[in-house]
């Protein structure tokens, strides 16, 4: 695999040039149509300890639907490896309601 899972969106260049969701530093929704994941890997997490992880490095998943896959929850990025110089972009408050 090329890429990692978490890192690829689900649509190309040309629709993401035109695509509304396609925000600088956001995520693509997980109600968009080719956001959706059909990887054997993906499974939606149900353990909030799992989902809560404040280790995690939720930035390096470019669409929200990997953020509550178990795959990416288990085996994503952490904050620690963040490459040097990483500016957060978008929103930083993840939990809040």
């Amino acid at each position: 695999m090329a890429d990692i899972c978490w890192e690829m969106r689900g649509c190309d260049e040309e629709m993401m040039s035109r695509c509304p969701h396609n925000i600088p530093g956001e995520p693509c929704p997980a109600d968009c149509r080719f956001a959706a994941c059909l990887r054997d890997t993906h499974k939606v997490c149900d353990d909030f300890g799992i989902l809560l992880n404040p280790e995690r490095d939720y930035d390096m998943a470019v669409k929200e639907i990997c953020r509550f896959c178990e795959f990416f929850l288990k085996n994503g990025p952490s904050i620690k490896d963040r490459p040097a110089g990483f500016k957060r972009q978008g929103n930083p408050n993840r939990f809040l309601l």
